[in-house]
């Protein structure tokens, strides 16, 4: 059973920063990609980024290119997902999950298993 478990969150002005991490534990697909997603208040979950197994390919949704970057510690199990120049509009509660298949652009969370509880962003004007 895998267990994901983000953290990082919290508070920040418009154009600051945050990472979030992503710990990975239990049983782990081989070469699984690790994805993340976001759900504002009264919107559906969307695609933010995904990264592969070896961390040589990524993947980010329009609305974060440049300003984003996912990157991963094999070693540690941990995901990152590095957040700069944040906007209001980036406020969400952000989620790590597990996708088996190995395809790093995939952005629909129906690909994906194991899900983290999320942590919340939320980013003042």
């Amino acid at each position: 059973q895998v267990q994901l478990v983000e953290s990082g969150g919290g508070f920040v002005q418009a154009g600051g920063s945050l990472r979030l991490s992503c710990a990975a534990s239990g049983w782990m697909y081989r070469n699984y990609v690790i994805g993340w997603f976001r759900q504002a208040p009264g919107a559906e979950r969307e695609f933010v980024a995904a990264i592969s197994w070896s961390g040589r390919t990524t993947s980010y949704a329009d609305s974060v290119k440049g300003r984003f970057t996912v990157s991963r510690d094999n070693a540690k199990n941990t995901v990152y997902l590095q957040m700069t120049s944040l906007k209001p509009e980036d406020t969400a509660d952000y989620y790590c999950a597990v996708q088996s298949g190995g395809n790093p652009f995939a952005n629909n969370p129906q690909l994906y298993g194991a899900w983290g509880q999320g942590t919340q962003v939320t980013v003042s004007s």
